[in-house]
């Protein structure tokens, strides 16, 4: 059974104000790129569904480690990814590191940076420069945090940072703000610190600058800073519709409704008559399993014959395989469960949309609607692509000092055709609490023997930085969870692209390092997203049997751990009071930790108590038993459960590293939520004075 075959309707509004877009987008293909083109451009949804015009190339510049120079080489996976300049160079008495020096015409489309100082110390942010037509004089100076997310230039979302619970140094910092150039452009950093180029003291700066060359007959107005006072009612409202995420004119478009029921295994389809466009698609899935369904129920897309997008929705829509309210320039995800992608899929005779249920339960599309409007098919006009891949249960390299030995190179997508690439969603479940992410970016354009776009880590590449966990949304990029950062889990990276797509010709290849600080195994699931003109091919296709597998949802559902029948987990317990130290989730395969992790509470002192809540089924009088770590390092702790103390206070001092379940007591329990208060006390005299606490596990037994 298939949906029906929707009609395009003739709005006679909608036809004329399509021709009049595209005689003004002809006419912009002939006049001068400037600032106001640009920032234009950035929230024309249209543009990134036609090649180019004027026709340019998308580059980067980066701090990439220099020791990588070719795969067949020592240092291919070199991690020295900091404060790497062109070069240093004299000017005006000043000591200037060359970040970018690149010949115009062309655009600077954006900057992303993160920083820290010497040793831990606070950074000095120093100054950067924008020189441009080989002006003596730049024409953006200013300190560079300043600059890229404080403001200084143009007001969020065009500048700012993310993981804002983290500190300023610790965060990722992107500017949006085009910076468009004649004829040429050169960046540089100047720093009153020495600067780290390779293991000498100093700051350490991270950086990667996008930039578009147009080609050599193209009229490029440069940048001026006074020319952003007489644009800025232009740059608030590009920032306001960058974050209103919605379509405007959604009221105005064809509603094709696509709400339907899918048993285990059924498929439906909507046929849709061209030339048109797909200009936003909604629905919100229903399921007993909602986890599940979000991976194995898959969308099809062909358009004019070609199929050109498999893909589960949740991965479609940004989320991954877990409902996660976000907004993007592309996608949103609601609280309601609503999600919505905001792609421009045009095509020139015809478009079918198949959605198959690869699970075993019934899976409801409600709300479903595939919006649709008008389209003029030209020789620049292109389809819409989007493909999904999972590496499942990948090893992972062998430890944090013999990292580089054990990275390697996972590719997203290879196309060859004509057309150009504009972001990627990647969903990891994480095996072990280790930072998964090391790893840079290779995007390797039209047959490059080395890629035009090498990065300095995966988080630096979705705009944020040090492995923060933190949700993010931004709309070029968000995290819509980072649980999986920093213990075992899942994250969802979105990069989108708008200003910095990057067109080819003939060809692309976007290889991405996975260079995981344990060793362990991962769940690696990439989906890139690029529009090209029809002919062209991808190397990933559908693979149902993967997007059918069970999801993941805890550390075990992928890693073989040690289980102890009835135990309720240190690591998964709610904190609902810490009077000092840090608490953190300590992984481990060497110590035989139930699920190999436990609570880790340290750098606390005598007097300072962790408080924590635990489950119980049922009232009544239970025995308690806890999993305590012992080391050279941990303290005498005293224990009360409810209010009442355990009898005695219990010394975890060991010369090894071992654990035991320890008898706690008998002790009266509610169903529900209980407190288990744990108080440092002091510490063995032979003890090394860090007073840390483990707990691996509590069981409950009720007592007779």
């Amino acid at each position: 059974m298939s949906l029906p075959r929707a009609p395009m309707p003739l709005l006679l509004a909608l036809l004329a104000f399509t021709v009049l877009v595209g005689r003004a987008m002809q006419s912009a293909a002939q006049e001068t790129v400037t600032l106001e083109s640009l920032l234009k451009e950035m929230i024309d949804r249209d543009h990134l569904a036609r090649f180019p015009s004027p026709a340019y190339t998308c580059r980067q510049a980066s701090s990439y480690d220099r020791d990588t120079v070719a795969p067949d080489q020592p240092g291919w996976f070199a991690n020295w990814d900091r404060s790497q300049f062109i070069r240093v160079e004299e000017n005006a008495g000043r000591r200037e590191h060359v970040m970018l020096d690149v010949e115009g015409p062309g655009a600077v489309v954006r900057i992303w940076g993160t920083w820290h100082g010497p040793r831990g110390g606070p950074f000095s942010n120093g100054t950067m420069r924008v020189y441009l037509d080989q002006s003596p004089q730049p024409a953006i100076e200013g300190p560079i945090a300043d600059l890229i997310s404080g403001g200084a230039l143009v007001p969020p979302p065009l500048s700012d940072s993310v993981s804002p619970e983290s500190p300023y140094e610790r965060r990722g910092h992107n500017l949006y703000l085009p910076i468009p150039y004649a004829k040429h452009c050169k960046i540089t950093y100047e720093s009153d610190k020495v600067v780290d180029v390779g293991g000498k003291q100093g700051e350490a700066l991270y950086y990667q600058i996008n930039y578009r060359t147009y080609e050599p007959s193209t009229k490029v107005g440069s940048f001026a800073r006074r020319q952003l006072q007489g644009l800025l009612p232009l740059v608030n409202e590009v920032g306001a519709r960058l974050l209103h995420s919605g379509v405007a004119n959604v009221d105005q478009l064809q509603a094709n409704d696509v709400s339907v029921r899918l048993p285990p295994g059924d498929e439906q389809s909507l046929s849709l008559d061209g030339p048109a466009a797909i200009r936003q698609v909604t629905c919100r899935l229903v399921a007993e399993d909602l986890p599940q369904a979000l991976r194995s129920t898959v969308a099809q897309i062909e358009f004019d014959g070609e199929r050109t997008a498999w893909c589960p929705l949740g991965d479609f829509f940004g989320t991954g395989h877990r409902l996660c309210p976000y907004q993007t320039w592309y996608t949103k995800v609601a609280e309601d469960g609503t999600m919505k992608a905001f792609w421009v899929m045009p095509f020139q005779k015809s478009c079918t949309i198949s959605v198959r249920n690869l699970g075993d339960q019934e899976v409801e599309l409600a709300d479903a609607v595939v919006h649709t409007g008008p389209w003029s098919w030209d020789d620049r006009s292109l389809h819409f692509h989007a493909a999904w891949r999972q590496y499942t249960k990948v090893e992972t390299g062998p430890n944090k000092d013999q990292a580089a030995k054990g990275a390697f190179d996972v590719n997203y997508v290879e196309v060859s055709g004509k057309g150009q690439y504009v972001g990627d969603t990647l969903t990891v479940f994480n095996g072990i609490a280790a930072w998964w992410g090391e790893g840079d970016e290779k995007i390797f354009l039209d047959g490059e023997s080395f890629p035009s776009h090498i990065g300095t880590g995966t988080e630096d590449y979705y705009g944020y930085a040090w492995c923060r966990p933190e949700f993010f949304q931004a709309p070029f990029h968000a995290q819509p969870t980072g649980s999986g950062n920093l213990t075992s889990g899942l994250t969802v990276n979105n990069r989108y692209r708008s200003l910095d797509a990057l067109p080819f010709a003939k060809s692309i290849k976007f290889d991405m390092e996975l260079w995981h600080w344990r060793s362990t195994l991962v769940n690696y699931a990439p989906t890139t997203f690029w529009y090209a003109r029809p002919g062209a091919k991808s190397n990933v296709g559908p693979d149902p049997a993967t997007a059918a597998l069970p999801v993941p949802r805890k550390r075990s559902d992928i890693v073989d751990v040690v289980e102890v029948p009835g135990a309720i987990e240190g690591e998964e317990l709610k904190i609902v009071e810490k009077t000092g130290g840090k608490t953190q989730v300590q992984a481990s395969e060497t110590w035989q930790w139930s699920g190999d992790q436990q609570l880790w509470w340290i750098d606390a002192k005598p007097g300072d108590r962790l408080v924590l809540e635990f489950p119980s089924e049922s009232a009544g009088t239970h025995r308690v038993i806890a999993d305590l770590t012992k080391a050279k390092d941990y303290g005498i702790v005293r224990l009360s459960i409810n209010g009442r103390p355990v009898e005695n206070s219990i010394d975890r001092y060991a010369t090894e590293v071992s654990h035991e379940p320890v008898e706690l007591g008998r002790f009266p329990l509610n169903r529900g939520a209980n407190r288990l208060e744990i108080e440092i006390v002091g510490a063995n005299e032979q003890a090394i004075k860090r007073h840390m606490f483990g707990l691996d596990y509590l069981k409950l037994e009720k007592a007779e």
